[in-house]
C-alpha cells in the first residue's frame, strides 16, 4: 500500500514544493521591503500550514486521528530554516496501515522541502513522556490543531492541564536556563554569541512566555502587564527587545541558508549591512551591531530576572513573613526587599547600601523584583552630586572591601547599570568589542573575569589551583587595592592611544576622590601603567640574562609593587580567554617573580638567577636518582654559563641522567617526556651540530602539528647541539603520553639523514584572522649589551610559521639561541635572540626584515 500511496503522491509533492518555494521567495521580498517579524513568523507558520494539511488529506488519514503543530510551529512562528515539529495523535495505537500512511506523509513532507521533527503517540503516551521529559512537556504547551479529530485534541489539553505541576514546571525550566547558562560561560557577552540559546537571547524570552502559559499568566507580554508583572514600560521593552532578537535570527537564516543561529565573525558585517547599520570614524558597522546586541542581551538577562521571581511569588505565594533588616530594607523570601516603594528617591545611598546588604548577609539570593525595577528606574540619580557625597563614596569602597560576594556585587551594578553611573568611565568600555582574536569577552566583562580571578586567589577553595597566589596575596595588605587595579586596567580600551597611560588618569582620580592614601594611590595608578609590563617580560625578553631581569627589577622597585603586579598579570591573562593560559606562561612568570624577589632582597644578579642554588639542586636530584658524585663533571665541563642560567635545575638533571655517560656520541639522542605542567611535552635533542638543525626541527613539529611553546638553543664547547623544546597540542587532543615514543623514534630516524627537510603545511587560516586580519610586524635590534640581536615579531598564527621563520633566518646565515613563542588566541607575538654578520649591516638588516615579512603575509 505504501509504495502505491507513494506513487499517488508524486504529482501532489511536485506543485507542493514548487507552491512552498514561490510563496516563501514572496514572503521573503515582503520582509525585505519592510522588515516585520510578526508578518514573516505567522505568514511562514500559515504557509507550511496549507502544505502540511494538504498532504495530511492526500494520505487519507483516519478521522478520529489527529495532527498537531508543536513547539515554535505550535506556537505559530516559523523562522525561515526552523525545524517543522509536528505530533500525529492517535486514538490508540499505530495499526500497520497507519504507519504506512504516516510514512509515506513524512517522507512526502521532506520532500517538499521541510525539515521535519515527528512525534507519533496516543494520549497515554503523551502523558507519560512529558512526564519524564520537559522538552515534551514544553512542547505539549503549546500545541495547536492543524486537521482532524477537535475532540482528540481537547482531550489531550484537559488531561494534560489536569497532570502538569506549575510548580515542578517552573522549578525545572528554573533549572533547565541555568544548565543552558553554564554551557555558554554563564554569559551574554562572547564575541561570537548564539542569538537564540545564549544567556540573553530568544531562548531566555520563550522561557518566560512558556511559565506564562503554564501558570495561567498570560499568552503575551500585555497579558503580564495587565496582572502587574512588569509595567507597561517593561512591556514594551521585552516586545523591542523580542524584536530586535527575531530579525537578526531570521536574517540569519537567509544570509545563511540555513538554520544558523550563531552571530560568527563571518556574519557580522553582512548583517551589519543588511541591517542598515553604518560604521563609524572609529568602529566597524560589525562592532556597532554587537554593541547593540550586548545592550539588548542584557535587558533581556534583567527583565528575565524580574518576571522570573514576580512569577515565584505568584506560584509559591506561600514563603513566609518579611523580616526586617533596617529601615529601608526587609528579607523577603530570601531575597532583599525595600520597605518602602519610594525608597531610593527619599534615600539615594540605598542604590549602593543594597548591594553592601547581599555581601553581608549570606542567606540572601538576590533582591525582589520590585526592588530591581526600582533600582533600574533610578539608576539616573546616581549623578555628580550623588558621586560627590563623601558616605556614597565610603559605600562603594566597602563593597570593595567585604569578606565575601564582591564579584558577584560588581556583575549585579553592571548589569543594573549602577557601575556605569557611578563610574562614568565605564560606560564606554560596556559592550565593546576586542578585535584582537585574544580575548574572548568584551572589555567590561573581561575586567569583571579578572575582578574574579583575583577573588580567587583569597578563597580557600580555590588555594589548590593557586596556591603561591594565595599565599601572597592574604599577606598582602589592603589587598582590596588590588581590586581597584583590576576595575581600571583596561578601563580607557577604545579611546585611541596607550590605553594603559590614558587609564593612570581615570584610577588616580578615583583614588583621591575616594581618599585614599598617597601610598595607595600611588600603588593602584602603578599597577594601571604597568599591568603588562611583566608579561611582556616573562614572555619576550631573555629572562635567563641577569642584565633582563635587572631591568625588569629597576622598574618595579619595591617587593610589594611587585607581588602586586604578578598577582595582577596572572589574574589578568586568565581573565582574557580560558585557551590562552597553561602551564608553561605560569612558570615563565613564576620563574621571573623570584628571580626579581631575590634582586629586590639584595642579592647580586648571579645569586638573583639562582645560578649556584640550581647546580647544587642539580647535584641532589642527581643524587637523588641514583648517580655518584662527579659523574656529571665530564658533561658539564662542555657546557658553558649561558646554558645553566636558561635551563631549570630539574631539566640540567634530566638532561645530565640522560647524557652523561654518552657526552661525545655521534649518534643524536631524543628524549621527550611530559611537562611538568601536563599540558604539553618536553623534548630534548643532543647530536653534533649540523647545517640547518633548527629549521629541520621546526619542520618536523610543525610536520606533527605542535605548537613550539618554548625552544632553546644550545652549543657545547665540543661541538654539540644541545637543544631543548616544549611542545604543545593546539587542538588539545594528543595523548601526549602516546606520543612521546613516536617522537623519540621518528626524530632519531630523521636526525640521522643530514640534508632531509620535513616541510610542514602552511594549512589554512582560521576564519576568525580572515575576517581580522593581523599584520605582520618585525622588529630587529640589538640587545643592551651589544652582543646579541632581538627580534620581535607579530603575525597571525599558523601552522608551518615557526618553519617559515627558521628557514629565513637560516638562508641569511643568521644563528638563533633562543626562540620565546607567545600564543594569543589567533595571533602570535614571538621574541627570537640571534646573532649572525648580517645583523651587524644596515643594508643586509633591512633585507633580513623584508624576507621575513614576506613569509609571514597570509
Amino acid at each position: 500500500m505504501k509504495d502505491a500511496l507513494c506513487s499517488a503522491l508524486q504529482p501532489l509533492i511536485g506543485e507542493a514544493r514548487r507552491r512552498l518555494h514561490e510563496n516563501a521567495a514572496t514572503l521573503r521580498a515582503a520582509y525585505e521591503a519592510h522588515p516585520r517579524t510578526s508578518a514573516l513568523l505567522e505568514g511562514r507558520a500559515r504557509l507550511v500550514d496549507a502544505e502540511v494539511i494538504g498532504l495530511w488529506q492526500a494520505c487519507g488519514m483516519p478521522d478520529d486521528a489527529a495532527l498537531l503543530a508543536v513547539g515554535g510551529y505550535g506556537r505559530g512562528e516559523l523562522f525561515p530554516a526552523s525545524d517543522v515539529d509536528i505530533l500525529v495523535l492517535l486514538p490508540a495505537a499505530a495499526t500497520l496501515e497507519i504507519c504506512e500512511r504516516l510514512s509515506a506523509m513524512v517522507g512526502a513532507l521532506w520532500d517538499i522541502g521541510l525539515e521535519i521533527g515527528h512525534a507519533v503517540r496516543t494520549i497515554d503516551e503523551c502523558i507519560e513522556a512529558a512526564a519524564d521529559d520537559i522538552t515534551i512537556q514544553t512542547n505539549l504547551l503549546e500545541a495547536r490543531l492543524l486537521s482532524g479529530d477537535l475532540r482528540l485534541f481537547a482531550e489531550l489539553n484537559e488531561r494534560y492541564r489536569e497532570t502538569l505541576d506549575v510548580r515542578a514546571f517552573y522549578k525545572a525550566k528554573q533549572l533547565e536556563q541555568e544548565q543552558r547558562y553554564a554551557r555558554f560561560n554563564d554569559s551574554p557577552y562572547a564575541l561570537e554569541p548564539n542569538c537564540k540559546e545564549s544567556p540573553g537571547g530568544l531562548r531566555d524570552l520563550q522561557m518566560l512566555s512558556w511559565i506564562a502559559r503554564a501558570a495561567g499568566l498570560g499568552h503575551n507580554w500585555r497579558d503580564l502587564a495587565r496582572r502587574r508583572l512588569i509595567t507597561g514600560g517593561e512591556a514594551s521593552d521585552l516586545r523591542s527587545v523580542e524584536r530586535f532578537l527575531q530579525h537578526l535570527r531570521i536574517r540569519l537564516h537567509y544570509l545563511t541558508g540555513r538554520a544558523e543561529d550563531r552571530l560568527l565573525f563571518d556574519h557580522q558585517e553582512k548583517l551589519a549591512r543588511i541591517m542598515g547599520i553604518e560604521a563609524t570614524a572609529t568602529r566597524r558597522a560589525s562592532e556597532v551591531l554587537m554593541q547593540r546586541y550586548y545592550v539588548t542581551a542584557k535587558m533581556v538577562t534583567q527583565l528575565n530576572t524580574v518576571l522570573l521571581q514576580n512569577y515565584g511569588t505568584v506560584i509559591f505565594p506561600d514563603r513566609g513573613a518579611a523580616f526586617v533588616i533596617n529601615p529601608r530594607f526587609q528579607v523577603v523570601r530570601e531575597l532583599l526587599d525595600m520597605r518602602q516603594e519610594d525608597i531610593f528617591e527619599r534615600y539615594p545611598s540605598a542604590l549602593l547600601e543594597c548591594f553592601l546588604l547581599l555581601q553581608q548577609r549570606s542567606e540572601l539570593k538576590g533582591m525582589t523584583a520590585r526592588t530591581l525595577r526600582a533600582l533600574w528606574i533610578n539608576r539616573n540619580r546616581i549623578n555628580a552630586a550623588f558621586r560627590a557625597n563623601p558616605e556614597h563614596r565610603a559605600l562603594f569602597l566597602q563593597i570593595l572591601q567585604q569578606k565575601r560576594g564582591i564579584v558577584h556585587a560588581f556583575r549585579r551594578m553592571n548589569e543594573y547599570g549602577i557601575l556605569s553611573r557611578y563610574l562614568p568611565t565605564w560606560r564606554r568600555i560596556i559592550g565593546q568589542m576586542q578585535h584582537d582574536l585574544f580575548h574572548v569577552y568584551t572589555v567590561d566583562q573581561h575586567i569583571l573575569m579578572v575582578l574574579r580571578n583575583m577573588r580567587r586567589f583569597t578563597m580557600g577553595e580555590h588555594a589548590h589551583e593557586y596556591p603561591l597566589m594565595t599565599r601572597l596575596i592574604m599577606a598582602f595588605e589592603r589587598h582590596w587595592l588590588l581590586y581597584v587595579a583590576a576595575l581600571f586596567h583596561d578601563i580607557a580600551k577604545g579611546r585611541g592611544g596607550d590605553h594603559s597611560k590614558l587609564g593612570m588618569t581615570d584610577a588616580r582620580e578615583f583614588c583621591v576622590v575616594h581618599g585614599l592614601a598617597s601610598e595607595d594611590t600611588e600603588l593602584v595608578v602603578w599597577l594601571v601603567e604597568h599591568h603588562l609590563t611583566m608579561s611582556h617580560y616573562a614572555q619576550k625578553e631573555d629572562t635567563s640574562d641577569p642584565e633582563v631581569v635587572q631591568r625588569f627589577a629597576r622598574i618595579v622597585g619595591t617587593e610589594r609593587r611587585l607581588i602586586a603586579l604578578y598577582l595582577l598579570t596572572h589574574a589578568d591573562i586568565r581573565g582574557t580567554s580560558p585557551k590562552v593560559w597553561n602551564g608553561w606562561k605560569g612558570k615563565l612568570l613564576e620563574d621571573l617573580f623570584f628571580a626579581a624577589q631575590r634582586l629586590l632582597r639584595g642579592a647580586t644578579p648571579q645569586q638573583a638567577l639562582g645560578l649556584d642554588d640550581r647546580l647544587e639542586d642539580a647535584r641532589r636530584l642527581l643524587r637523588f636518582h641514583g648517580l655518584r658524585p662527579g659523574i656529571e663533571d665530564r658533561l658539564w665541563s662542555e657546557l658553558d654559563a649561558v646554558y645553566f642560567m636558561r635551563h631549570s635545575a630539574e631539566e640540567i638533571a634530566w638532561h645530565t641522567r640522560v647524557l652523561y655517560f654518552r657526552p661525545d656520541t655521534d649518534e643524536p639522542v631524543v628524549k621527550a617526556r611530559m611537562a611538568e605542567e601536563e599540558d604539553g611535552v618536553q623534548v630534548m635533542v643532543f647530536t653534533p651540530d649540523q647545517k640547518e638543525l633548527f629549521v629541520r626541527l621546526t619542520g618536523f613539529f610543525g610536520r606533527l602539528g605542535f605548537t613550539i611553546l618554548d625552544a632553546k638553543v644550545h652549543t657545547t664547547r665540543h661541538g654539540h647541539a644541545l637543544d631543548s623544546f616544549m611542545l604543545q597540542d593546539p587542538g588539545g587532543e594528543a595523548s601526549y603520553r602516546d606520543v612521546i615514543t613516536l617522537i623519540e623514534h621518528e626524530l632519531t630516524g630523521y636526525l640521522v639523514r643530514p640534508g632531509v627537510i620535513d616541510r610542514p603545511s602552511r594549512g589554512r587560516l582560521s576564519r576568525q584572522v580572515k575576517h581580522f586580519p593581523i599584520t605582520p610586524q618585525v622588529s630587529i635590534r640589538p640587545d643592551e649589551a651589544g652582543r646579541h640581536y632581538i627580534l620581535s615579531l607579530t603575525a597571525a598564527d599558523r601552522p608551518g610559521l615557526l618553519f617559515d621563520i627558521a628557514e629565513t633566518l637560516s638562508s641569511h646565515g643568521i644563528r638563533l639561541h633562543t626562540a620565546k613563542i607567545a600564543t594569543l588566541g589567533e595571533r602570535v607575538e614571538d621574541t627570537f635572540l640571534l646573532t649572525g654578520a648580517a645583523l651587524a649591516q644596515d643594508t643586509q638588516l633591512l633585507r633580513v626584515e623584508r624576507a621575513l615579512l614576506e613569509r609571514l603575509q597570509v
